[in-house]
């Protein structure tokens, strides 16, 4: 079913075989999505396609400057026919969440996702409540450089398992686009090959995935360079190594195994550390530089001796 799923996602999104897989990585991993790059490179394409293809209720929210955390978890509205204040939930409440340009509203706005990625639960008014599961958040931003834009503090950057970037299509790619079938029709048309219960049911196979000693070492070999390496003022917390780990044993089961290879964790490295790594400039008031994280995590796999498991 993996196997069926990836092929339909590149029916659509054409040329980018290693962010979808890495994308649906991320969700076997339980994790939640970070797609950064300029508008009209297929984000938003690939996020409700990831949601039709895997029978996922779909929400989006179109973030701006005056989005309130409201409009994102709802809020509770008094009831005339009941006499009592009752809640009426926000798009939140779904199974894949398309938060579309994340960085165009405040810190406080983008907070209020904060509970929802970490616990998946909201909090109002002194009350909790319990999101659906599974639940996906994909969210998509705008390069830095761009007017409107806000930076994602750390906090919240360190709650995205993953951050890729789609880029522009090759030329034959680009070419199977202009000739083709309208993205949008396609989608339409796209059948579920999965079903919310077969992706519980895949990211707890994925839990599960074996992990040898050596494999580990690998792992920490890794971490502890990005804690030592003299360009980076932060390295991965723990909170990062084990997201590593867990996007590993997600690769492996996405290759049909049951045992984590050096191969795996390789494969996830620069997108689950690049934009949780703090070059020395940001230390100094210089905005994060995600793709510096990026080039740093590049070369440290590079530079990392692989572990025969």
């Amino acid at each position: 079913m993996l196997a069926a799923t990836t092929s339909a996602l590149e029916k659509v999104i054409v040329g980018k075989p290693d962010q979808l897989r890495l994308a649906l990585i991320c969700l076997l991993a339980g994790g939640h999505l970070l797609i950064e790059d300029r508008p009209g490179v297929g984000k938003t394409t690939l996020a409700l396609a990831m949601a039709r293809v895997l029978g996922l209720e779909f929400r989006r929210i179109q973030f701006t400057s005056d989005l309130l955390p409201a409009d994102i978890i709802g809020s509770t509205i008094y009831s005339r026919e009941n006499e009592h204040f009752v809640f009426r939930p926000g798009p939140v409440f779904t199974n894949l969440l398309l938060a579309d340009e994340i960085n165009r509203a405040s810190s406080k706005t983008q907070s209020a996702l904060l509970e929802a990625m970490e616990e998946r639960t909201i909090s109002v008014d002194g009350r909790s409540e319990r999101l659906p599961d599974p639940f996906f958040v994909v969210a998509t931003q705008n390069p830095l450089s761009q007017i409107g834009t806000f930076a994602l503090p750390e906090s919240q950057l360190d709650r995205f398992l993953m951050r890729i970037s789609l880029g522009l299509p090759g030329r034959l790619a680009e070419r199977e686009l202009l000739a083709g079938t309208d993205r949008r029709e396609m989608l339409n048309r796209m059948p579920a090959v999965f079903s919310p219960p077969a992706l519980l049911s895949a990211q707890k196979v994925a839990r599960s995935a074996h992990v040898s000693d050596k494999l580990l070492d690998y792992v920490q070999q890794l971490v502890e360079r990005t804690r030592t390496d003299p360009h980076l003022a932060d390295g991965l917390s723990p909170r990062g190594a084990l997201a590593l780990l867990a996007c590993a044993r997600a690769a492996a089961v996405m290759r049909n195994r049951m045992h984590v290879l050096p191969e795996d964790v390789q494969q996830v490295f620069v997108a689950v550390a690049g934009h949780r790594l703090v070059p020395r400039a940001a230390d100094q008031g210089v905005p994060h530089d995600h793709s510096a994280g990026a080039q740093i995590a590049e070369r440290i796999l590079r530079e990392t001796a692989i572990i025969n498991v």
